[in-house]
C-alpha cells in the first residue's frame, strides 16, 4: 500500500493504530470505503477534498471546480419549478423543471455521485436552453435534497429514472422526444434505466463518461488509484452492497443493459479520465449493437469534456438530436 492511501485511511480514523490481525485491518478499510461510496452521510474524514482527489485520481481540479460552481450557481437562479415525487421503494425524489417557452424536446438529467444537478449541468444548461430543451434536473437518491440513506451507482437509480419519465409524460401533452442524460454515476444510471421498457416518446440516451458496473469501478479505483486489492475485498463488498442495496455490486451492468436498449444512445469521454478510464466507454460502445454514435475528447480528464472541447460537444449532440428526430 502506498504511503498516500495509508494516510488517508489512518487520518480517517479507518485504520486502528496498534497489533490488529491483517485480516481485520483489510476488514476496516474496506468497510471504511464503502461508507465513502455508498452512504448518504460521509465518515469521519479530515480533508474529504485530498481524500476525494485520492479516489479519483483527479489533480488541478481548481480551475475546472471554480467554472462549475459559478456556473451552478447561475443554473440555480434560473426559474426552476421544483418537483417532488416518490420513487418505487418510497423514496422522496426532488426534481428541478425548468421549462423552456418554446420547447423542441425534453431531457432528463442525472447528475453524478457526491455532486449535484445544477453543478453537473450548470456548464451546458444554456447550451441545452439556446436548443430549446425543456430540462428536467434530478436529484438522485441519497443526495442533497432527495430521500433515501444510500447511494446505488445505478443499480437502484435506474428505477427512479423510470418513475422521472412517468412525471414527464405526464407533462408532455406534445408529446415532444424525450432524452436521459447522465454524467458519471449519472451516466451509468441512464444507461442501465435503457435496458427496461421505456416510453414510447423517449428517442435516445446520452452518457458522458459512464462506468460499466459497481463493481467494475470499484475494482478500477482500488487497484489503480488506492492501490489496494480488490479481490481480496469483493466478498465483504458484496455482502455490505446485498445489506445496504439489496443487491451485489456486480449483480447487474450498463454491459447487460445495452443488450435489451432500443433506443440510439451518444456515448461521451474524455481520454485523461483518471476516475472512469475511457476504456470503460469503449466496452459500452461495444456492447451496443443498436444505432450509436461516439465523442471522444483528447485530453479531458472526468466530466470534463463540454469544457475541454466545447464546439465539439455541441456539434456532436445537435447531430444527435437531428438523427434520432428523424427516424
Amino acid at each position: 500500500m502506498k504511503q498516500t492511501t495509508k494516510q488517508l485511511l489512518i487520518g480517517s480514523g479507518a485504520v486502528v493504530a496498534g497489533a490488529a490481525a491483517v485480516g481485520a485491518v483489510s476488514q476496516s478499510i474496506t468497510g471504511f470505503l464503502m461508507k465513502v461510496a455508498l452512504d448518504r452521510e460521509l465518515p469521519k474524514v479530515r480533508n474529504f477534498g485530498k481524500a476525494r482527489a485520492q479516489l479519483s485520481g483527479i489533480t488541478g481540479l481548481d480551475s475546472f471546480l471554480e467554472l462549475r460552481r459559478k456556473a451552478g450557481k447561475c443554473l440555480k437562479q434560473r426559474n426552476c419549478k421544483e418537483i417532488i415525487i416518490y420513487s418505487y421503494d418510497g423514496a422522496k425524489l426532488v426534481g428541478h423543471w425548468l421549462l423552456h417557452p418554446h420547447p423542441k424536446r425534453i431531457i432528463l438529467a442525472m447528475h453524478g455521485w457526491r455532486s449535484g444537478w445544477a453543478e453537473d449541468f450548470g456548464v451546458i444548461a444554456d447550451f441545452w436552453d439556446s436548443c430549446g430543451c425543456s430540462v428536467l434536473y434530478a436529484e438522485q437518491r441519497g443526495q442533497n435534497s432527495s430521500g433515501g440513506n444510500c447511494m446505488g451507482f445505478g443499480l437502484l437509480e435506474r428505477f427512479d429514472c423510470r418513475e422521472w419519465l412517468n412525471w414527464i409524460c405526464g407533462e408532455n401533452e406534445e408529446s415532444l422526444p424525450v432524452y436521459l442524460a447522465g454524467v458519471s454515476m449519472g451516466a451509468a444510471t441512464v444507461l442501465m434505466a435503457a435496458g427496461s421498457d421505456l416510453p414510447g416518446n423517449v428517442r435516445g440516451v446520452i452518457a458522458d463518461c459512464a462506468f460499466t458496473s459497481p463493481e467494475a469501478i470499484w475494482r478500477h479505483v482500488a487497484h489503480r488509484n488506492l492501490h489496494l486489492s480488490y479481490r481480496l475485498r469483493r466478498p465483504a463488498v458484496n455482502k455490505i452492497c446485498k445489506k445496504r442495496i439489496r443487491s451485489g455490486a456486480g449483480d447487474y451492468s450498463t454491459l447487460e443493459a445495452l443488450k435489451q436498449c432500443k433506443v440510439p444512445v451518444l456515448f461521451i469521454h474524455g481520454t485523461d479520465d483518471h476516475f472512469v478510464p475511457v476504456e470503460m466507454t469503449y466496452e459500452n460502445y461495444k456492447a451496443y449493437s443498436g444505432p450509436k454514435r461516439l465523442l471522444i475528447v483528447p485530453g479531458a480528464d472526468h466530466g470534463m469534456s463540454y469544457v475541454v472541447d466545447q464546439s465539439g460537444y455541441q456539434a456532436a449532440m445537435k447531430d444527435f438530436w437531428s438523427f434520432c428526430e428523424k427516424n
